[in-house]
């Protein structure tokens, strides 16, 4: 009968197989391709965990194959021994780790002893490390913390959190998403569902117009617009000179090439007023506006002659387009125009749609800022939509013509060609008011 050989294997040996265990390889595949019993390579690796390399007894030297797939993994040794003070320094690191380990099994042990025995205490228990792990991949770096990872260590299924974050998921997503909304419909109140879509859009959520008018529908966020009284302030019973309509066709392709202007009321606690502006047809910027309580032709050559001064256009360059009123067909605010060669154009009798960029701006002017608010006095009135004008308007307002973008904003992303500095007309800006 032939005696059993007993395999001896050496302290290096053992410290080798352990490194490899710890650094995540199959135990099982481990011990097949060493051919040692798994409870073995178990029994190493818990005394290295509870006292270091040292606790790793061993005497003689592993067969040359054996030994040879143990170092594979392994980088070849120098002919010259490592300092003792590398040695040491390994071999406190290599403590360390067996004692975080050691510890590890511990905090992972007693997690699961409180999970409870009654189906309800585990129930609540699961939820409660589902939302450890749902916050621990959501906001904190992850590392190589997988979920795999970490449903392993507190002891539940990774199918199973999936389950638990599919179910609650979408409802904080909508949640999340009803606030966002909430919050754009609050700063900005007369904005309806497509610009609050383009808005939150702008932060980050990634969601349908569609749904976005259901929530603010059930929400109760959806504006209400309605009509006041409205006196006129177009008076084309004059015996001035009518021009034809030359921007009736005209798509401009950059800045400066079309202006058009308008005249509207604005309601204060004791009389009305009266704001002219200036439109720059291209990009939606008001480029000019004035605030008076007459409509003399003083108030539209005030708006124009601020466009002027802050666009400086290039003469002959420039189409500027209004309605028939006598406050844009008077001898003065001509004279102006063709000082500085611009060509007027006007709208066709009774027809609003021939000056409908005005109109546009106007009715955003009316139902966003002026509707509602009780101005005290013409100066309040100006600060306000001044205000509204520079820097609501202008800076801050998406704009579904710009591809809801600010006029600012568009202004600022054109090529050069579009927004290159332009030369000031050579005649002097110093209209003379009726």
């Amino acid at each position: 009968m032939s005696k059993k050989t007993i395999r001896v294997f050496s302290r290096e040996f053992k410290l080798k197989i352990v490194r490899r265990m710890l650094a995540g390889e199959n135990v099982s595949a481990l011990a097949r391709e060493v051919k040692v019993l798994r409870k073995d390579l178990y029994a190493w690796r818990k005394r290295f965990r509870s006292g270091g390399p040292e606790a790793l007894r061993g005497r003689g030297r592993p067969p040359k194959a054996v030994a040879a797939v143990a170092t594979r993994s392994a980088p070849a040794k120098s002919a010259a021994a490592a300092p003792d003070a590398s040695s040491k320094r390994i071999a406190e690191l290599e403590r360390k780790i067996g004692q975080q380990q050691v510890e590890l099994d511990f905090f992972s042990a007693s997690l699961a002893a409180s999970r409870g025995s009654a189906p309800a205490e585990r129930r609540v228990w699961r939820v409660a490390v589902y939302a450890v792990i749902e916050a621990m991949t959501t906001s904190l770096p992850q590392g190589e913390l997988t979920i795999e990872r970490m449903c392993a260590l507190v002891g539940v299924s990774r199918a199973g959190y999936y389950r638990a974050w599919a179910a609650s998921a979408p409802r904080a997503e909508e949640t999340g998403l009803r606030d966002a909304i909430q919050r754009a419909a609050i700063d900005n109140r007369h904005y309806g569902y497509r610009r609050i879509t383009i808005e939150i859009g702008r932060e980050g959520w990634s969601v349908n117009h569609k749904r976005v008018l259901r929530l603010m529908r059930q929400d109760n966020l959806l504006c209400l617009r309605r009509r006041s009284f409205v006196p006129a302030t177009t008076d084309s019973d004059h015996g001035w000179r009518v021009v034809p309509n030359l921007a009736r066709h005209m798509v401009p392709t950059g800045l400066d090439q079309l202006w058009v202007a308008d005249i509207t009321y604005i309601r204060l606690q004791e009389e009305f007023a009266y704001l002219a502006i200036v439109l720059d047809a291209f990009s939606r910027r008001v480029v000019g506006w004035a605030l008076a309580t007459h409509l003399q032709a003083s108030l539209a050559i005030d708006a124009l002659t601020m466009a002027l001064v802050s666009r400086k256009p290039v003469p002959g360059s420039l189409i500027h387009h209004s309605d028939r009123g006598v406050q844009y067909a008077c001898g003065d605010y001509t004279e102006l125009l063709e000082r500085h060669d611009i060509q007027p154009s006007m709208s066709r009798i009774g027809n609003p749609y021939d000056n409908a960029k005005a109109e546009s701006f106007i009715k955003t002017l009316k139902h966003e800022e002026v509707d509602g608010r009780a101005y005290r006095d013409i100066d309040h009135a100006r600060s306000s939509i001044g205000t509204f004008i520079e820097q609501v308007y202008n800076r801050q307002r998406l704009h579904s013509a710009l591809a809801y973008r600010p006029p600012a904003e568009f202004e600022a992303s054109l090529p050069p060609r579009w927004t290159a500095a332009q030369q000031p007309s050579a005649a002097a800006i110093n209209p003379t008011c009726p």
